[in-house]
């Protein structure tokens, strides 16, 4: 609004609410976010990939040293080579395989399943914290190699949050292959910037 030249004020006082109420996520002894506040035993800490929304997206109500442990624990804990775990292995509901009849598959899919298209966040987020696009770019490289693994010319929606991450699902996900590329594009626009060369 301020930069059409409206009245600001109004939205200006709701983004500083918004921010101040987002730090009842924070998780300060765990240095991640809440998944879930106040559901039925409390604050709920299972840690979750859509934390990093938080730190990858342009305006962020984290702090830096909160986007920087957000990082490094996704990075430690739900970072495989094709994406983001849906849980952390170290939960007691973990299910690293993602297979089986119909309910099977339901219960595994956000229970430590890897969602391909959240790599795109995560390097972006990584890119924030660090400022390293060579580094950033590193992440993206294993989805250049599964092009020809799954769905020959395409990049797969899920996969198995144990090693060795085998493709599961679609075998071509449109919005894993979006998120890889505007990452990838992002990311040769900031090592341009800096007169970086990532061999992109």
């Amino acid at each position: 609004a301020q930069r059409l030249g409206l009245e600001y004020q109004d939205y200006e006082r709701m983004a500083q609410q918004t921010e101040k109420g987002f730090q009842r996520f924070w998780n300060e002894a765990l240095g991640y976010c809440y998944d879930v506040l106040n559901d039925s035993h409390g604050h709920d800490a299972s840690l979750r990939p859509n934390q990093i929304f938080a730190v990858s997206l342009p305006q962020t109500p984290l702090t830096p040293t909160q986007q920087r442990s957000v990082v490094e624990v996704c990075s430690r804990t739900l970072l495989t080579s094709h994406g983001l775990r849906s849980l952390s292995p170290n939960h007691p509901q973990y299910q690293g395989h993602y297979g089986g009849d119909r309910l099977q598959r339901d219960s595994a899919y956000h229970q430590g399943t890897v969602w391909g298209w959240l790599i795109g966040p995560f390097a972006l987020a990584h890119l924030r914290v660090f400022e390293n696009p060579t580094q950033a770019h590193s992440f993206l490289e294993p989805m250049a190699n599964q092009l020809n693994a799954h769905g020959v010319g395409s990049l797969s929606e899920i996969f198995d949050g144990d090693a060795p991450m085998t493709p599961r699902g679609c075998i071509a996900q449109a919005w894993t292959v979006a998120e890889v590329l505007r990452a990838w594009q992002a990311i040769e626009s900031f090592a341009r910037g800096r007169g970086v060369n990532t061999k992109l």
